[in-house]
């Protein structure tokens, strides 16, 4: 994926650059892509990954390690009116730091910008949409759980877990949050240059990486596709189970109403005014348990919510996230390091001219030339470094697969238990159903079958 080849740089060429490049570091945009410095004194954060034994290409994180790493809360807290517009709070609790401070939307979004300028090669998952005017309570909850569901991915990732800026995040209560996010993002470049193994990615590379990265990006993309219409669909049956309670509960009023009636009977019916009396005492009573099994329903729908749909929206984020990181590759550093490589041959193809018509390189020819060979050696190992990282998230990916059967579990268990409850409801109404039959003499006889239907026999 370089685009092309390139000739040898001298090694002395880019140890100059690549030290000179180290020393500009803190004044140097992102975008200037500088050489790490292989020889830094400080010791990176323990939670980077830097020379492990073997391959540190290869990761050994099961699914219970990284949710044991953290678990966050994020609950909303009552509505501040602000000077003009009304302005919403979350409250964030985490586990592991033993931690409970509040942020605004606003603080989220630092944090995310200042995750994707640290680690422009890792999956950094996506933030809900921010809405101006008329966010109703729906919008407001699902874009808590949105955020809730960002914070975690966040807080479990290996290299993001350790940083200072996600500590500060979670535990700083201080005020003005945001200004320490960024003080503390500014004593250190991203992890190409914080990382040892970044000089050497290319040496742990696979021979087929190209080939590998174009699969992944294919797999993950159907996978993607196929978990959205899961999705879409869980939603849709919890959201059925909790219209289903609605129309419950709707049910039981209408019969408790109609028990409730006290227009009197007109004195044709008056023959069967206690038949109608007894009828409109069994219905008022029924309520009761219809009332029952909408909240039976609504507990199975919101419970299908929390543990099947919002789970499988947590692994779409995580999903979304690679497929992001894919095209920031393509449309980041690939594609710098293939305008360079395109700018450096024309350049080279200029000089080779005024070498053949015997004019001497002057000074700026020379040190633009260095500076173009530098520039394109630091984008190559950019390039690596990259791929590398696409490599390692590709297995966390991987790593949070077994969560399919986690969802599954719920989803069964939610119908069981569901069906269980509601079951004994109904069965527990039926014997109440007895005085609702009126057969011959008075007697009660309800149908001895579903099949009986209306006959009096």
């Amino acid at each position: 994926m370089t685009g092309g080849a390139m000739d040898p740089l001298p090694a002395a060429a880019v140890t100059a650059a690549a030290e000179a490049e180290a020393d500009e570091e803190a004044d140097a945009p992102a975008a200037d892509l500088p050489m790490p410095q292989a020889s830094e004194g400080r010791d990176p954060e323990p939670g980077r990954m830097q020379v492990p034994q073997g391959n540190p290409l290869l990761l050994a994180h099961t699914l219970q390690e990284l949710l044991a790493r953290d678990s966050v809360q994020v609950e909303l807290i009552p509505e501040k009116k602000g000077l003009f517009l009304k302005h919403v709070e979350y409250e964030v609790s985490s586990q592991r730091f033993k931690s409970c401070v509040y942020r605004r939307y606003n603080d989220f979004v630092v944090f995310h910008e200042l995750l994707l300028q640290k680690f422009p090669y890792r999956m950094v998952p996506a933030l809900p949409p921010k809405r101006m005017l008329g966010a109703d309570r729906e919008f407001i909850e699902g874009r808590r759980r949105a955020l809730k569901r960002f914070v975690n991915l966040v807080a479990r990732h290996p290299p993001f877990s350790e940083d200072v800026v996600l500590k500060l995040f979670l535990s700083f209560s201080g005020p003005d949050v945001q200004s320490r996010l960024k003080e503390a993002a500014q004593c250190t470049g991203d992890e190409f240059l914080t990382c040892k193994l970044a000089p050497r990615a290319k040496d742990f590379l696979p021979a087929d990486v190209q080939t590998q990265f174009a699969l992944s990006r294919e797999l993950i993309r159907n996978v993607y596709n196929s978990f959205h219409k899961l999705r879409d669909r869980a939603e849709r049956m919890a959201s059925r189970a909790i219209d289903n309670a609605a129309d419950l509960l709707t049910f039981g009023k209408e019969l408790s109403a109609l028990g409730s009636d006290t227009t009197p009977l007109p004195s044709w019916a008056a023959l069967h005014s206690s038949t109608w009396g007894s009828l409109k005492q069994a219905l008022k009573g029924l309520s009761v348990e219809f009332a029952v099994l909408a909240d039976k329903a609504a507990q199975q729908g919101r419970q299908e919510e929390s543990d099947v749909v919002e789970k499988l929206n947590l692994f779409l984020d995580l999903l979304q996230s690679y497929k992001d990181l894919c095209e920031r590759h393509e449309k980041g550093v690939l594609h710098r390091h293939q305008r360079a490589l395109r700018k450096y041959s024309l350049m080279k193809r200029q000089m080779s001219a005024a070498a053949h018509g015997h004019e001497p390189e002057s000074v700026e020819q020379l040190e633009s030339r260095i500076v173009e060979e530098n520039a394109i050696q630091t984008m190559e190992l950019r390039n690596h470094f990259s791929l590398y990282c696409l490599h390692q998230e590709m297995q966390l990916v991987h790593a949070y697969l077994p969560l399919t059967s986690h969802i599954l579990g719920a989803f069964v268990n939610s119908q069981i238990q569901g069906h269980k409850e509601m079951s004994k409801v109904w069965n527990d109404l039926k014997p109440k159903l007895h005085c609702l039959f009126v057969g011959p003499s008075s007697t009660l006889t309800p149908p001895r079958s579903p099949r009986d239907g209306l006959s009096p026999h």
